[in-house]
Formats: C-alpha cells, sequence, structure tokens
C-alpha cells in the first residue's frame, strides 16, 4: 500500500469530519435531536456527563466500524478513515471540551489568534440559547470575521 495514498485518505476523513460536525450540530443536534443537545446549552444539569455526548459516542461508533472493516474485511482503507474520524474526535475532545467549555481545567491561559478566534465564535453560538437562530456551528474551521481584531 502507498503510504502516499493512506496519508491522503487520512487527511481527507479529518478534514471531513469538520463538514460532518458542522452538518450535525446545526442541522441534527439543533433539528430534531436537540433533545439530546438542549442540555449542553443551558446547563442546568449537575452532572459531569451530558445528554449531548451521545454525539461523541455515534462517531467513536463510526470509526471503531471502519477499523474493525479493515481488519476483518481487509478493506485497507478502513484504517486510515477509522483513524482520521478517531483523530478529528480527539482534536475536536480538546478543543471543545477541555479548552473552551474547561471540562478539565487545561488550556486556560492559550490566547493566541486561534484560540481566541475559536472561543470568540463558540461564545457567539452559545449566546443563543434555543434550537433556532443559531450561528457558528463549525469547531475547527470557524469563519474568519471571529479571527478578526477587536
Amino acid at each position: 500500500m502507498d503510504i502516499l495514498l493512506w496519508i491522503l485518505v487520512f487527511f481527507s476523513a479529518y478534514c471531513t469530519m469538520e463538514f460532518m460536525a458542522w452538518f450535525t450540530h446545526k442541522f441534527v443536534m439543533h433539528g430534531f435531536l436537540w433533545s439530546l443537545h438542549k442540555d449542553h446549552h443551558h446547563k442546568n444539569h449537575e452532572s459531569w456527563f451530558e445528554r449531548n455526548d451521545v454525539f461523541f459516542i455515534f462517531y467513536a461508533v463510526v470509526s471503531i466500524t471502519f477499523v474493525l472493516l479493515w481488519k476483518y474485511n481487509d478493506l485497507w482503507v478502513g484504517l486510515p478513515i477509522g483513524i482520521g474520524i478517531f483523530a478529528y474526535g480527539l482534536s475536536y475532545f480538546i478543543v471543545h471540551d477541555i479548552f473552551i467549555h474547561q471540562r478539565f481545567k487545561l488550556f486556560r491561559n492559550a490566547n493566541n489568534w486561534y484560540a481566541k478566534g475559536i472561543r470568540r465564535a463558540h461564545k457567539i453560538h452559545h449566546k443563543h440559547l434555543g434550537k433556532k437562530d443559531g450561528e457558528c456551528f463549525g469547531m475547527l474551521f470557524v469563519p474568519f470575521k471571529y479571527f478578526k481584531s477587536k
């Protein structure tokens, strides 16, 4: 197997997941599965876990499925796709859950232009407490307007 093709598939899967995160967030989480995502916006629960975490579990299962397709069905693209989805999930967890929402008290002092832009975009997203009228549904790649100095 050509390593360059493997790397291309990995990065394609990783980048596709940003679109999938945006699409799922906008049309599923703020759509017909708002009941699972609502507690993430309202924080009216005592538990560290949120119903919203179901989405993380869903994509973990998708990632594992691709790895299993590689292992048991000899589908070579299963491994780079599965690892690409996993890598995106890990990035998402670090940026969203650890850095932005501080579910673990790490990266509190990150203040570079990217960190400020991501934080600003997510803050704008969370100012809408309801299912409708949301904006900025992406996570790692957000519109450039959020990176401009104010």
